[in-house]
């Protein structure tokens, strides 16, 4: 199993219009819905304001692979724009 944990730390003050955008354009409910997708889940951080954390899990890199060739993968890119200042990605693999 292929454990992403990514931190995308957003321009202050549009962290809430992110997540807002991701739910209404359904991309988390369309990475749930994916072939080989065990959890998709936003969370907020409670040190810092402009952070927002994503945590999947997907059945292995070729799942995942899959995930990173769709629309709303593309879509989420597009979102990120002006209100993503960076992301990081920490990749675990498991049993």
């Amino acid at each position: 199993m292929l454990v992403l944990n990514v931190t995308f730390k957003c321009v202050p003050g549009k962290r809430e219009e992110l997540r807002e955008l991701i739910r209404e354009e359904g991309i988390d409910t369309a990475s749930r819905n994916e072939e080989g997708n065990f959890n998709y889940s936003f969370y907020y951080s409670t040190e810092d304001p402009d952070d927002l954390f994503l945590v999947e899990f997907w059945k292995d890199v070729d799942a995942w692979q899959a995930h990173r060739t769709l629309p709303h993968y593309a879509r989420l890119d597009e979102l990120k724009v002006g209100r993503v200042a960076s992301a990081e990605i920490q990749k675990y693999f498991t049993d």
